[in-house]
C-alpha cells in the first residue's frame, strides 16, 4: 500500500500532536494531547445521540436524509399519478364528445348551410349541459368559429390550421388556461363522400383537481413518516449505547501503546515521511525522512524554508497541493515527491508527505531509455532504409539514419561489384566509398566514390577478415588505423572524430562492403553499442542485397530489351521515319516497334505493347517481335498477319507450364506501298492509329478493333485500307503515350490531336511536339511512338507490260525492258535484267495462268521486277539432276539478284527480284556457271 494513503489516514492523529521537543506548541484547541486519555462525554444522553461529531449522530442524520427523501418522494410520486390519471380521463372525454358531434345527424348538413351558426350554437351547448364538457365549439376550415359559449365570440378566427387537421385526422393537445389544466380534442367533418372537409368541431375540458386526492391520502403518507422516525431514532440510540459499551474498556495505557505502536511503525518504514502543517511548520519527520533530506535535529516545529532544503523541494513542500512522484534533487540524491493534503476537523489544513530515495532507479530509468531509443531507432531503419532499390542510395540512407541518433558522422564502403549489381567473388579489403553523411560540416575523410585499399591493420581490413564488428575506442592508441594514411589521421583527430566502430554489411554470407559509425561530440562507443551498431549494419545489409540485385535483373532487363528491340531501322524508300521509345519509370517494359523492308517497294509498320513489366514482358516482346517478322517475310495482308500471331500466343500460352503466358499482348499492322498510296491496316486491342494529312488536319483511322492478341477465340480479323497522300504522317503509338494515372484515355487524345495538328512538320518534328505535350512527370506505362510520312513514286519510275501467251513475245518485252532501263541510265544492269526477265516470263508463259503482267519498279535503292499470272503455285530452288535437261533457271535468278520470292493475291501469284543500284552484277565465268548449273533447277509450279 502507498505510504501517504496510510500516513494521510493517521494525520488526524499526527498533523497537531505535540513535538517531541521541549519547545513544542500547544496543540490547537479542542484537541487531545498525545498519550492522554479521549475526554468522557458530558451532557444528557440525547445531546450525545444527536451530536453530529458521534458516529451514532452521523447515522441518525443520515437516517432522517433518507426517511425525509422517501416521504418527498412518495407525496411526488402520488400527485404526479393523480394528474396523470385525470388528464388521460380528460383527453378521452373530450375526444369522445367531439367525434359524438360531429358524427351526429344534421351536422354536416348545417356546416354546409347558409347560416350553420343558427343550426349548430343550440346543439353546441345542448351537448356541452349534457356532457358536463368546458366548451363544444365548430369551426368553419378557414378557422372562424360558428359556435361558442360565450356569443361575443362567434366569428372570431381562432387558429391556422395544423398539419393534423389540414390532413384530415382528429388531434388532441394539452394547454394551460385560466381554470388551470385543461384538454381540447378537434375532429375534422367531412361531407356524406368523405373527400371534402366541410368543417372541425373542438371540445375542450379542464382537467379536475388534484388536490382533493393528495389530501385524502396526506394523513396515511404523514403517519407513516412519523413512524419510520421514531424507529431512526431509537434504532440510533441503540446504536449509540453499544459503541460506548465497546469502547468503554479502552484507557489511557491502551492509547499510549496504539500510538507507540504508530511511531514505530512511522520510523521503521524504508520511506520518509513529513507532516506539515497548514502554516508550512514542519510537525514531524520520521528518521528516514532526516536521513534523505539531511534534516536537522531541531527541524521539527521550525518553517519548512528554514531548514537548509533545495528551493524547488521546499516551495513543493509548503504549496499544499497534491503530488504524485515528482522528482527533485536533494544533495546527490534524486527523491521522489508524494503529497496529499488532509484537513483536522475544524482545524488548520495540512498535508502529509513522502519521499523515497529513486536514485537507482533513475540510473535503471536512464539505460531503459537508451535501450527504448535503439529499439525506435532500429525500428526506423527498417522502415527509411531501402525504400529506392538503388544501392548508392540505400547506403546514404544508411547513413543518414545513424546520424546523428546514434554516431556523429558514418561513411559507407561497398564493393566494385556491388555497386554495379553483381555479387562479389568473397572478402575484399579493397572498396569503393558509397556514401558519407555528418551531423554537420565537412570532414577531412576519403571524398565519395574514391576507391580505396586498406592496410592490413586498419579497423576495416581486420573486420573483413574475422568478419565481425571492430571497436576502436580511442582513435589515438589505434595504430592499425593511423598507418592508413598518417597525414589524413592526424587531421580526423585534429577535428575532433575520436572514437570508431567498424561492422561489416554481410547478407548471406557476403560481405557486400563495410559501415564505420565515428563520434566526436559525445562519448566514446563502449563494447555495448557493438549489438546495436551490427544489428543496425545486418538490417542495412539485407536492403543492399536487394537493392542489388534488383539493379541486376534491371540491368538484365535493360540489355535484353535493348538487343530485342531495333538499333536502327533499316533503308527503304516508301516513308521517312521517327520513332521513340520511352520506358516507364517501374522498370523495363514489353512495347516495341518495328519498320520491315517488304517486296515491291512497300513497307510494314508495327507497333505492339506487352502488359507488365520486367524481364517476362521484355522476353515475350522479343518472342512477338520476331513472330511479326517471321510472318512479315511470308507477305501476308495485315489481317491474315494479326490472325497468325493471335494463334501463336494462343499456342505459346495453352504450352506454358509455368504460369508465365503473354495474353494482354495487343499489336497494330500496317502495309503501305508506295506506288498506289494505299495503306492497308489491322489491330488487335490495339489504339487507333492518328493520320496527319498534308494539310495540318488530324484523325482517327477507324481500323476495326479486335480483341487482344491470344484472347481473340477464333474470331475473323478485319484489316482497313487507306489511301495516303504524299506527305501525310501516319502516327502509330502505345496505350501509355495517351494514359496516365492522372488523366483518362479521353482527355490524352484530345492531347494528341492539338500537338500533331499543323501541316509543315518533318517526323522528328512531330516525334518531339508530341512527347512534349502528353510525357507526364514520372511515366507508369512504357511509351513507344513511331510517326511515317508518306512518299509516292512517281509514274516515271513504273513500268509493266502485258504477258500474251506466246513463248515467242519473250524477245520482245525483253527488248522493252532494255530501252526502259536506258532511259532509267541502269545500262549496266541490263544484260542480268534480261536474263532474269527472259527466265522468269518464259517460266510464267508456260507454267502459269491468264492475266499475266510484267512490271518493273525504280526507287532510290533497287530495281524491283514482278511478275504476276494467275496460278498459285509457287516455284522454288531444287538440285537438278545428271539426266534432267532444265531446272536450273531459279538458281541464275538467285545469283543475278539480291532477293527473290513470291507474294500470293487474292487471285493468282507474283514472283519478284530485287537488284541493287549501288552494286553491279557481272556476269559469271563458263567454268563456273557450267559447275553450277549442272547442280541446281527450278522447282515444279
Amino acid at each position: 500500500m502507498d505510504m501517504t494513503s496510510i500516513f494521510g489516514r493517521l494525520s488526524d492523529r499526527f498533523i497537531f500532536r505535540r513535538s517531541r521537543v521541549a519547545s513544542a506548541a500547544p496543540p490547537p484547541k479542542g484537541q487531545d494531547r498525545p498519550g492522554k486519555p479521549p475526554a468522557q462525554p458530558s451532557g444528557p444522553r440525547v445531546r450525545s445521540v444527536l451530536s453530529a461529531r458521534s458516529v451514532a449522530g452521523q447515522v441518525f442524520l443520515w437516517q432522517l436524509v433518507l426517511v425525509v427523501l422517501f416521504a418527498a418522494a412518495a407525496g411526488v410520486a402520488l400527485v404526479l399519478q393523480a394528474r396523470h390519471s385525470t388528464t388521460q380521463e380528460a383527453r378521452r372525454l373530450s375526444l369522445g364528445v367531439a367525434q359524438t358531434f360531429a358524427r351526429a345527424p344534421g351536422t354536416v348538413d348545417a356546416m354546409k348551410s347558409a347560416d350553420p351558426t343558427a343550426v349548430l350554437q343550440p346543439r353546441a351547448e345542448d351537448t356541452r349541459k349534457l356532457t358536463g364538457v368546458d366548451f363544444v365549439v365548430a369551426i368553419d376550415p378557414r378557422g372562424y368559429r360558428w359556435t361558442h359559449p360565450d356569443p361575443d365570440l362567434i366569428g372570431e378566427h381562432v387558429f391556422a390550421l395544423r398539419k393534423e387537421a389540414a390532413a384530415g385526422r382528429p388531434f388532441t393537445q394539452d394547454f394551460e388556461g385560466s381554470l388551470g389544466l385543461a384538454v381540447e380534442s378537434t375532429v375534422p367533418v367531412f361531407d356524406t363522400g368523405g373527400r371534402k372537409m366541410v368543417g372541425l368541431v373542438s371540445v375542450g375540458v379542464t382537467v379536475e383537481n388534484v388536490n382533493a386526492v393528495v389530501r385524502s391520502q396526506m394523513p396515511i403518507l404523514l403517519g407513516s413518516v412519523g413512524g419510520a422516525l421514531a424507529l431512526v431514532t431509537g434504532g440510533t440510540a441503540l446504536v449509540s449505547r453499544r459503541l460506548r459499551r465497546q469502547t468503554h474498556g479502552l484507557g489511557p495505557a491502551e492509547m499510549t501503546r496504539m500510538y507507540e505502536h504508530h511511531d514505530a511503525v512511522l520510523h521503521a518504514v524504508r520511506e520518509g515521511v513529513l507532516i506539515i502543517g497548514g502554516d508550512g511548520r514542519l510537525l514531524l519527520a520520521n528518521d528516514e525522512a532526516r536521513r534523505l533530506l539531511a534534516l536537522p535535529a531541531d527541524a521539527e516545529q521550525r518553517h519548512v524554508t528554514d531548514l537548509g532544503l533545495e528551493a524547488g523541494t521546499a516551495e513543493l513542500l509548503v504549496s499544499g497541493r497534491a503530488a504524485t512522484d515528482e522528482v527533485h534533487l536533494a544533495g546527490d540524491r534524486l527523491l521522489a515527491v508524494n503529497i496529499r493534503p488532509v484537513d483536522q476537523h475544524g482545524g488548520k489544513r495540512g498535508s502529509v508527505a513522502t519521499l523515497r530515495d529513486t536514485t537507482e532507479l533513475q540510473a535503471l530509468a536512464g539505460r531503459a531509455a537508451v535501450a527504448r531509443e535503439r529499439l525506435r531507432l532500429l525500428y526506423e531503419a527498417g522502415v527509411r532504409i531501402g525504400t529506392s532499390l538503388d544501392v548508392v542510395r540505400t547506403a546514404e540512407e544508411l547513413a543518414e539514419v545513424a546520424v546523428p541518433r546514434f554516431a556523429d558522422l558514418a561513411t559507407v564502403y561497398l564493393q566494385d561489384p556491388v555497386l554495379e549489381g553483381d555479387e562479389p567473388v568473397g572478402p575484399s579489403p579493397e572498396m569503393r566509398r558509397a556514401a558519407v553523411h555528418s551531423a554537420k560540416g565537412a570532414w577531412p575523410l576519403f571524398p565519395v566514390g574514391e576507391l580505396i585499399r586498406f592496410v592490413p591493420g586498419n579497423p576495416v581490413a581486420v573486420s573483413v577478415q574475422q568478419g565481425r564488428p571492430v571497436l576502436a575506442a580511442d582513435l589515438t592508441a589505434s595504430h592499425g588505423w593511423r598507418a592508413q594514411d598518417p597525414e589524413r589521421a592526424r587531421r580526423i583527430l585534429d577535428s575532433g572524430l575520436h572514437s570508431l566502430i567498424t561492422v561489416p554489411l554481410q547478407a548471406r554470407g557476403v560481405v557486400l562492403g563495410m559501415v564505420n559509425f565515428w563520434r566526436g561530440e559525445r562519448d566514446a562507443f563502449e563494447e555495448e553499442d557493438l549489438a546495436f551498431a551490427e544489428e543496425l549494419a545486418a538490417r542495412a545489409a539485407v536492403a543492399i542485397d536487394n537493392a542489388r540485385r534488383y539493379t541486376r535483373e534491371h540491368a538484365l532487363a535493360v540489355t535484353l530489351q535493348r538487343s530485342l528491340l531495333p538499333r536502327s531501322l533499316p533503308e527503304q524508300s516508301a516513308v521517312e521515319v521517327a520513332h521513340r521509345y520511352l520506358p516507364a519509370r517501374a522498370g523495363v517494359g514489353g512495347d516495341w516497334f518495328d519498320v520491315i523492308p517488304l517486296p515491291g517497294a512497300r513497307v510494314a509498320l508495327v507497333v505492339g505493347d506487352v502488359v507488365g513489366h520486367g524481364l517476362h514482358a521484355a522476353a515475350t516482346m522479343g518472342r512477338l517481335r520476331t513472330a511479326v517478322r517471321t510472318f512479315a517475310s511470308l507477305d501476308l495482308p495485315p489481317d491474315e498477319l494479326i490472325r497468325h500471331l493471335d494463334e501463336f500466343v494462343t499456342r505459346v500460352d495453352n504450352e506454358g507450364s509455368d504460369g508465365e503466358g503473354i495474353t494482354g499482348a495487343t499489336c497494330l499492322y500496317a502495309v503501305y506501298d508506295p506506288v498506289a498510296g494505299l495503306c492497308s491496316l489491322a489491330r488487335s486491342g490495339h489504339p487507333e492509329p492518328a493520320l496527319v494529312h498534308p494539310d495540318g488536319t488530324v484523325e482517327q483511322l477507324p481500323v476495326p478493333v479486335s480483341p487482344p492478341l491470344g484472347l481473340g477465340g477464333g474470331l475473323p480479323f478485319e484489316k482497313a485500307d487507306f489511301t495516303l497522300s504524299e506527305g501525310s504522317r501516319l502516327v502509330l503509338y502505345t496505350d501509355g503515350l495517351i494514359e496516365d494515372r492522372n488523366r483518362d484515355i479521353d482527355t490524352g487524345l484530345a492531347k494528341l490531336h492539338d500537338a500533331l495538328t499543323g501541316p509543315g512538320r518533318t517526323p522528328e518534328e512531330t516525334c518531339h511536339a508530341v512527347l512534349d505535350a502528353l510525357l507526364p512527370a514520372r511515366p507508369s506505362d512504357d511509351i513507344a511512338l513511331l510517326v511515317a510520312q508518306s512518299r509516292l513514286l512517281d509514274p516515271s519510275q513504273v513500268a509493266d507490260w502485258d504477258i500474251p501467251g506466246d513463248p515467242a513475245a519473250v524477245s520482245g518485252i525483253r527488248a522493252q525492258v532494255s530501252r526502259r532501263l536506258e532511259e532509267w541510265g541502269l545500262e549496266e544492269l541490263a544484260f542480268s535484267t534480261e536474263l532474269v526477265i527472259s527466265e522468269l516470263v518464259t517460266n510464267a508463259i508456260r507454267y502459269g495462268t491468264a492475266p499475266r503482267r510484267l512490271r518493273i519498279l525504280r526507287d532510290g535503292t533497287s530495281l524491283i521486277c514482278e511478275i504476276t499470272d494467275g496460278s498459285s503455285t509457287s516455284p522454288h530452288l531444287r538440285r537438278a539432276a545428271d539426266t534432267d535437261e532444265g531446272g536450273r533457271g531459279l538458281f541464275l535468278v538467285a545469283q543475278f539478284t539480291q532477293r527473290w520470292g513470291t507474294r500470293y493475291l487474292a487471285r493468282g501469284k507474283v514472283i519478284w527480284t530485287e537488284q541493287s543500284l549501288h552494286s553491279t552484277t557481272t556476269e559469271p565465268d563458263a567454268d563456273m556457271a557450267d559447275a553450277l548449273l549442272d547442280q541446281w533447277g527450278d522447282a515444279d509450279w
